[in-house]
């Protein structure tokens, strides 16, 4: 982390050499990447436009040598605090997410805290937790902003039921081939404090739209 930072930091502030935008070269790529890596990372914090510019401005600070503007603590961790910022950042917004969610239409509410609602009724056999599920999906954040799909990938997926998300395993649970259900899932169930680096902040809920298309025995 401390590194790929570094190179984030040289990336965004040091005089660059060559003068096109877009990389061509693969040393020009690997740079870019590093980058791009950093920034996708910020992204999945949803932090405001003026904390990226602190961040930069931190960066650059950092990276020339000038004298920094704030001197933290000698047991301050600025890392530490920023995810406790946007972990409770998020936990404000799922609370609210979800209680919205639960006066949805049709909104089935499970003990575990699952959110279900059934969009197609399936007709088909309806899986196991050992058995292996085919499904498309599509998972976003509660700000609506995509992070994983199977239908924009235009691919299926296909895993074990017992080795997903605990809101996976129970609410594909419940589901039956042909059928396509909407499941909230709060983070207790999905990713929780940790998040997903690059995809899902801590501590936020996921909706993902599931669509059962067959079941298979694990191998």
């Amino acid at each position: 982390m401390i590194l790929r930072t570094a190179v984030a930091a040289a990336l965004l502030v040091a005089p660059v050499a060559f003068a096109q935008t877009t990389p061509t070269t693969a040393v020009e790529k690997v740079f870019y990447l590093y980058g791009l890596g950093f920034g996708m990372n910020l992204d999945s914090m949803h932090l405001e436009p003026a904390e990226v510019e602190l961040v930069v401005a931190g960066l650059r600070d950092g990276y020339s040598g000038a004298p920094p503007k704030v001197t933290p603590g000698e047991n301050e961790d600025p890392i530490e605090k920023l995810n406790s910022i946007v972990r409770d950042r998020a936990r404000a917004a799922t609370r609210s997410f979800l209680a919205e969610q639960k006066n949805a239409s049709g909104a089935q509410i499970h003990p575990s805290g699952l959110i279900m609602t059934e969009i197609v009724a399936g007709t088909g056999a309806q899986p196991t937790s050992t058995q292996t599920v085919k499904v498309h999906y599509h998972g976003t954040l509660p700000d609506g902003s995509v992070f994983d799909s199977s239908v924009e990938r235009g691919t299926p997926a296909e895993f074990p039921l017992n080795r997903v998300i605990e809101c996976w395993t129970e609410g594909v649970g419940k589901m039956k081939v042909g059928g396509k259900s909407r499941l909230v899932c709060p983070p207790e169930i999905a990713y929780g404090d940790r998040g997903s680096p690059g995809r899902i902040p801590p501590g936020s809920a996921l909706v993902f739209e599931v669509e059962l298309l067959g079941i298979s025995e694990a191998p």
